[in-house]
C-alpha cells in the first residue's frame, strides 16, 4: 500500500514507526560504536570524509562519525531527562490548579504568567550558571523553564475531566480531592505525559546544545554535540567544513524526527482525529 492511499490514521502510525526506527538506529549506533575511534590518532588527523571515516576526522584524528553518534546519544539522554522532569512539574501544577481550589489556581496561574513573561532562554542560562553547569545544571534549567505552557494545557484538560460523571459520583461519595486526582484524573493524563515529553524534547535538546556551545553546559571532555560544534568553529576557516556540517545536520535530523514523532502521537491520541 502506497503512502498516498493510506488514510490519516495509517499515515500517522507509519510516520511514528519511521521516526522511532531512526531514533533507535542512532541510539544503538552510538552505544555500539567502539570508544577507541574517538581516541587521539594524530597520524589520521584532519582527514576529509571518506568510506573509512564517513564524517572525516578532526585535528586530533578522532573519528567524527563516532563522536557525532555518541554525542547524539548523550544529548538525547540529557534532553529526555530534562523534558520528562519538566512535564512532571507541568502535570503536578496543572493538576493542583484544577483540583485544589481557587486559591491554588490563582497562585499557580500567577506563576505560569510570571515564567511566560520572562524569556526562558535567559532564565535557562541563569539557572545553568547558578547550578554550576554540567548535565545537572542543564536538566534543572530546562525542567524549570519549559513547564508553563504545558501546565495550562493540563489544567484545561483536568477542568474538563472534573465534570465527568464518574468524577462527580466519587465526589458525592465523599472521596477526597487527592483520591480523585490520583485515582481518576492522573491515569487519564498518561497520554499527555508521553506526548508532552516527546514534544518538549526538541526544545530541550536544542537548548542543551546552545548552552553547551557557549561553554555553560556539558563538560568539554564529553562528546556532546554542543561541544563538537563549539570546537569546530576554530577550524572552519581552514576548510575543515565537515567538523560542523555533519554534527549540525544530524542534530537537526534528530530534532525533526522527535518533532514528527510527537506531532503524530498527538494526532493518534486525539479522539477527534484518531478515527479519521
Amino acid at each position: 500500500m502506497s503512502i498516498g492511499r493510506m488514510n490519516r490514521r495509517q499515515r500517522t502510525v507509519t510516520m511514528i514507526v519511521l521516526s522511532a526506527l531512526l531514533l533507535a538506529f542512532v541510539v544503538l549506533e552510538g552505544l555500539l560504536l567502539s570508544s577507541d575511534r574517538i581516541q587521539t590518532h594524530l597520524e589520521i588527523r584532519n582527514m576529509a570524509p571518506s568510506w573509512s571515516h564517513l564524517f572525516g576526522t578532526d585535528w586530533l584524528g578522532r573519528d567524527m562519525f563516532t563522536r557525532t553518534m555518541k554525542g547524539l546519544v548523550l544529548s538525547i539522554g540529557v534532553g529526555l531527562t530534562a523534558a520528562a522532569a519538566s512535564v512532571i512539574i507541568a502535570m503536578a501544577l496543572g493538576l493542583a490548579a484544577a483540583t485544589m481550589g481557587r486559591t491554588a489556581d490563582r497562585i499557580i496561574s500567577w506563576l505560569i504568567d510570571l515564567f511566560l513573561s520572562v524569556p526562558h532562554l535567559v532564565t535557562l542560562i541563569l539557572l545553568a550558571f547558578v547550578m554550576g553547569g554540567g548535565a545537572k545544571g542543564i536538566i534543572i534549567g530546562i525542567a524549570f523553564t519549559h513547564w508553563p505552557s504545558l501546565s495550562r494545557v493540563i489544567r484545561a484538560e483536568v477542568m474538563q475531566l472534573r465534570s465527568a460523571e464518574f468524577v462527580q459520583i466519587s465526589g458525592h461519595l465523599g472521596k477526597s480531592r487527592w483520591w480523585i486526582a490520583t485515582r481518576h484524573l492522573l491515569p487519564h493524563l498518561a497520554p499527555q505525559f508521553v506526548v508532552g515529553v516527546v514534544l518538549l524534547f526538541p526544545h530541550a535538546i536544542l537548548h542543551e546544545a546552545a548552552i553547551t556551545f557557549i561553554g555553560m553546559g556539558l563538560s568539554p571532555h564529553q562528546p556532546a554535540i554542543g561541544v563538537i560544534l563549539s570546537e569546530s568553529m576554530r577550524y572552519l576557516s581552514t576548510g575543515m567544513w565537515w567538523l560542523a556540517f555533519f554534527p549540525g545536520l544530524c542534530l537537526l535530523l534528530i530534532v525533526r524526527a522527535f518533532d514528527v514523532l510527537g506531532d503524530n502521537m498527538r494526532r493518534l491520541f486525539d479522539p477527534h482525529q484518531s478515527h479519521e
